[in-house]
């Protein structure tokens, strides 16, 4: 099941993220299947990695601010707390997205490649946060958009002018901190420029580059957070 329940969109200013020495009682209670389902996906896909990443628990939205506690977890119990359907629904996997848009209004998306966990799926780009992004125990989400979006395009933060707010937009067991990151290079050049960026890389996150300029270009592979996302952008709103 993906993104379960009604996707709401929600436009703020401030994310006030903090992380806590919380330990997940899911993780513990059922290590040993946990590590049974991950050493499974590792079949067909060796180069799945257990890191460290962080998911979410107590999410509120107040006004113009979204709050949440983070935590730390190792990916084997993320990725099957997604994979069994999240049967702990007091925590979300809360992430932040560059929303890159060119200079025509075309959308970049990509790809994800066969060797990532979401192996097929389009989506904007980004991933979840790790302990890479927190500074002084704050999950600091516009880093982590900033660091994926050049890992996964090549393009840097002189590249693109930032949007002042953040669309979070909640579908089931997730929230997705959208960012909208507007490049001055017309559609087409710049799916060129990520391409050539993508074609350097050894192992890129993308297999493929994606550009959306109506409805007619969404794909059955684009999850459902996404594709409204798209809609409401392609209304004009932003």
């Amino acid at each position: 099941m993906i993104n379960p329940g009604p996707v709401t969109i929600h436009r703020v200013n401030n994310l006030d993220l903090w992380v806590s020495s919380f330990a997940w009682p899911f993780a513990d209670k059922r290590r040993a299947e946990i590590d049974a389902h991950f050493a499974e996906r590792q079949v067909s896909q060796p180069k799945l990695w257990n890191g460290r990443v962080l998911l979410g628990r107590r999410p509120r939205f107040d006004g113009g601010s979204f709050s949440a506690e983070y935590f730390e977890v190792d990916y084997a119990s993320f990725l099957s707390w997604r994979d069994w359907d999240f049967p702990d629904p007091s925590v979300f996997n809360g992430f932040g997205m560059g929303v890159i848009r060119a200079a025509d209004g075309a959308i970049v998306l990509g790809e994800m490649g066969s060797h990532t966990a979401n192996a097929g799926k389009v989506y904007f780009a980004g991933g979840t946060p790790d302990l890479s992004d927190v500074r002084n125990h704050r999950l600091d989400i516009a880093a982590s958009v900033t660091r994926e979006v050049k890992e996964e395009t090549g393009l840097v933060r002189s590249d693109y002018r930032a949007a002042d707010h953040w669309h979070c937009v909640e579908a089931g067991a997730l929230v997705a901190m959208l960012r909208i990151l507007d490049v001055y290079l017309p559609g087409d050049a710049l799916k060129e420029r990520i391409e050539a960026h993508l074609a350097r890389d050894e192992e890129p996150e993308f297999s493929r580059v994606h550009l959306v300029r109506s409805k007619d270009d969404f794909l059955p592979t684009m999850p459902r957070f996404v594709t409204t996302y798209l809609t409401m952008l392609l209304r004009g709103e932003d």
